[in-house]
């Protein structure tokens, strides 16, 4: 606890700093809706017969200002006018409507990138519509007109705009982001190097991954097989590639006790990556004249038509242990069933929320979320695994910390009725993410 308070009043006071910097920045434009429709459309009440703004000397919008957009990529600029006489005619009046065109173009090339009803401002930023992009680099010239109720529309003069688009290298408005990233990645490289020079780290015991040894061994005594399913997923899924790296861990284990294994896929290069683990797994084992090839084969790509084949594998083969490691749908439930009547000791893991409780409710034991991904490093005790794990365990504290005391400030100040700790609370609470 006494190495703690000290790196939480560090974080603290960078983020204040952080803070400081952010709130001498002028004020950005808020983002406006993408206007999509037509000038015609905005209008609210149908023209009369009759225009009232007949024979009206009107006057349009000017004082056409162009400025780049700060803390962008380099695609926006704020348009800021002035507005002419329809202020004298506010009940008549129904919106804003900005033409942009190349500067030097021709007539024909303006083109309405934005219409703003009454009461949005005078105040526009462009290239938030992707149908009409900012390029960086680019002069534009603009124009805006004002449009009334019964369609007489008040043009204004084209300026060529002051400042063209640019991009900047890094957000102003995040920098309390970068602070804390910084934070984290150091806690990060700190177990790193802890680890690599042998330090003892104590990660929390997690049930199924313990239960590991237990089930293959289990197998081993009953003489009958081991069935892995690495999920339904394709490779590209990083709860596919987590379950590759416990069936390494896994084959491993199984080579050495002399076990069967079933290893089922439905995708075509997850088939590839799993049967190379297993290959390499007996390899490391000191065994790879008990590799068998068809042990880890190619089933079918049909969802369902793969959860069918591998219920059939359970019921003829009766394996004594389950694996379902990865990326599952609606088959989990049909999947973990037939195991549980085969009698199987069942071990499963996922980070699809919507299954977890399937395998809960039919599963001896079940990794959920992150587990499945920690396994590997509970399994292998890789010191750089180990560090990164106790990295992250480590950041999720301090921002768990930093929750709770938003929380309890949020309470102190609304039963006090007063915002005396606000400054700090908005650091540890919204501010963090920005």
């Amino acid at each position: 606890m006494t190495r703690i308070l000290p790196l939480l009043l560090l974080i603290l006071t960078a983020l204040a700093a952080a803070q400081t910097v952010e709130q001498e920045q002028q004020p950005i434009p808020a983002e406006p809706e993408i206007a999509e429709a037509s000038a015609e459309e905005v209008l609210d009440i149908p023209p009369g017969d009759i225009s009232p703004l007949a024979g009206v000397d009107l006057t349009a919008p000017g004082d056409i200002t162009v400025m780049d957009h700060p803390d962008d990529s380099g695609d926006r600029l704020i348009v800021s006018f002035s507005p002419g006489s329809e202020a004298e005619y506010a009940d008549l009046f129904a919106a804003y409507i900005i033409y942009r065109r190349p500067a030097g173009g021709s007539d024909e090339e303006w083109t309405n990138v934005g219409v703003m009803p009454v009461g949005e401002g005078t105040q526009f930023v462009d290239g938030y519509d992707p149908d009409f992009p900012v390029n960086i680099g680019e002069s534009y010239e603009y124009r805006v007109s004002a449009l009334y109720l019964d369609e007489t529309e008040v043009m204004g003069e084209p300026v060529i705009a002051q400042e063209v688009a640019s991009g900047q290298w890094f957000h102003q408005g995040k920098v309390r982001v970068l602070v804390a990233c910084l934070i984290f990645l150091g806690l990060i490289f700190y177990f790193f190097s802890r680890a690599r020079m042998g330090a003892t780290m104590y990660l929390r015991p997690i049930a199924g991954i313990e239960a590991i040894d237990e089930a293959i061994g289990r197998a081993t005594e009953m003489g009958k097989p081991i069935l892995y399913v690495p999920g339904l997923s394709d490779i590209s899924d990083v709860a596919t590639i987590a379950s590759l790296t416990i069936l390494g861990r896994v084959a491993r284990k199984v080579a050495e006790y002399q076990t069967s294994l079933i290893v089922p896929n439905r995708d075509p290069i997850v088939y590839t990556v799993a049967e190379e683990a297993v290959k390499q797994a007996y390899l490391e084992a000191g065994r790879p004249d008990s590799y068998d090839p068809n042990s880890v084969f190619f089933l079918t790509q049909s969802q369902f038509a793969f959860v069918a084949g591998v219920n059939g594998i359970m019921m003829r083969e009766k394996p004594a242990t389950n694996f379902y490691l990865g990326m599952f749908w609606a088959e989990s439930l049909i999947l973990a069933e037939t195991g549980s009547l085969s009698g199987a000791i069942q071990i499963a893991g996922t980070d699809a929320v919507t299954q977890l409780p399937f395998f809960i409710t039919t599963c001896d034991y079940t990794l959920i979320g992150e587990e499945l991904y920690a396994a590997s490093a509970y399994l292998s005790r890789e010191p750089m695994q180990m560090g990164s794990i106790k990295g992250l365990d480590s950041c999720k504290a301090i921002l768990m910390v930093f929750i709770t005391a938003g929380a309890l400030m949020s309470i102190m100040d609304l039963l006090a009725g007063t915002q005396t700790l606000s400054w700090l609370k908005n650091i540890v609470t919204t501010q963090i993410v920005d």
